[in-house]
């Protein structure tokens, strides 16, 4: 009988050993946490929480200068982060699989939602509905070192150091890319390769380079040889970390349905109208400047 009772306690302790995470990643759905620049003057923290319409139990904590230098060290010079924090982040957790839905303010300058969507995904955050805005003009590089350290806080969930790191280094590279190539043709780019990462598993910096190659020549895009080295040195740090490959896979290709059923959508194609109409007019404009 004591035998039994032991028996039983400690399958009860692997259970609770084995089950917590799922477990906790539903009791945070709905919840909200907020990282505010340590450096925003309190009128400015009341603006940003009014923008961010920001509820009253959120969860508020601040992301300093020094951790921005952290991860952006030897990505980005040192004068382009700059010595004030103050680009903000409210995170609102959403049901799983539900996917990621980041919105960046007209204050963000450099970094877009598709840019922070792709580093997110690397390193492990999902379901979460995401605002990120500044007081003033800023590039949003800082940005992402907020929501990982409010994404830690909230779950409970250790991102590896060095995945932080790289995180932030895809986020740049890409920015860089698309100042190349254009926004869409950077990150179809950079997801075509993680897709083939994914899939054929390189393991010498030889295969990535050639998986990147042949990604750029089968999409017929013009990439610099600059931006192909800093690539393969990006994804080479990749495949040797604590990544999941399939997770990360499955997040791109949910990421990809979003954005076609939103163009498909009552709201989107009432998007491409106004698009539309806004270059048919440009051009009549054009031409009648020739009449």
């Amino acid at each position: 009988m004591r035998r039994k009772i032991l028996s039983f306690a400690l399958l009860f302790v692997m259970l609770i050993s084995l089950g917590p995470k799922n477990v906790y990643a539903d009791e945070i759905t709905g919840n909200v946490i907020i990282s505010l620049g340590a450096n925003l003057t309190e009128e400015r923290k009341e603006a940003i929480l009014k923008e961010f319409d920001a509820p009253e139990d959120a969860e508020i904590i601040y992301t300093t200068n020094a951790e921005e230098h952290e991860y952006l060290g030897g990505v980005i010079p040192k004068e382009k982060i700059g010595t004030n924090a103050i680009s903000s982040v409210m995170i609102t957790y959403t049901k799983k699989g539900s996917g990621l839905n980041v919105q960046t303010s007209d204050k963000i300058t450099y970094i877009t939602k598709e840019y922070y969507t792709n580093a997110l995904i690397t390193a492990g955050v999902e379901d979460a509905d995401i605002k990120i805005t500044s007081p003033v003009p800023a590039s949003g590089t800082a940005a992402l070192t907020g929501i990982l350290k409010a994404h830690e806080i909230s779950t409970g969930e250790v991102i590896d150091e060095d995945v932080k790191k790289v995180a932030n280094e895809e986020m740049v590279t890409t920015a860089e890319l698309g100042e190349e190539i254009g926004v869409e043709e950077a990150t179809e780019l950079i997801n075509k390769i993680k897709q083939e990462i994914a899939d054929k598993n390189p393991q010498t910096e030889e295969e990535v380079r050639n998986i990147i190659i042949n990604v750029i020549n089968n999409l017929n895009i013009n990439v610099s040889d600059e931006l192909i080295d800093k690539l393969v040195n990006l994804f080479n740090k990749m495949k040797d970390l604590d990544i999941n490959w399939s997770e990360v896979s499955n997040q791109i290709e949910k990421f990809a349905k979003k954005a076609k059923d939103y163009l498909s959508s009552e709201e989107g194609q009432s998007f491409l109208q106004k698009v539309k109409i806004f270059f048919n007019k440009l051009i009549d404009w054009i031409g009648s400047l020739f009449k």
